[in-house]
């Protein structure tokens, strides 16, 4: 299966998401935030990040452009759930033109979360 990393500043939610990528056969990491994940993608290969867009010290769409330019290879999801200035559908907009090969609206089920993982890893 895929080398997983997860990034949400939410620590239930992080660990929700854990869970369900690692029941469904998955090695998973997980960052509270962007400048944690950047240290991790610089020790390890992974297949997929999957990035909350609203996080503070990083957020998801400064943690994507630098992605994009250490690990141009990996794929990633960007979920968001808006915030009271910008949207979640703007937000996840933004994303996409940052280089996420996919998003979603929180809140996820963990069947929704795990076919948009089955999705980008296999496009």
């Amino acid at each position: 299966m895929a080398n997983i990393l997860v990034v949400d500043d939410d620590a239930e939610l992080l660990y929700a998401q854990g869970e369900f990528l690692r029941r469904a056969g998955h090695t998973v990491s997980t960052a509270a935030n962007g400048n944690e994940a950047l240290d991790l993608v610089a020790v390890d290969d992974f297949d997929l990040v999957i990035t909350d867009i609203n996080m503070p010290q990083k957020a998801g769409l400064e943690t994507i452009a630098e992605l994009r330019r250490i690990a141009p290879l990996v794929k990633v999801i960007a979920m968001s759930g808006g915030t009271v200035s910008i949207g979640a559908q703007d937000s996840l907009s933004m994303a996409q033109l940052f280089g996420a090969a996919f998003t979603l609206s929180k809140p996820i089920s963990g069947e929704t979360l795990i076919m948009a993982v089955n999705r980008v890893l296999s496009s």
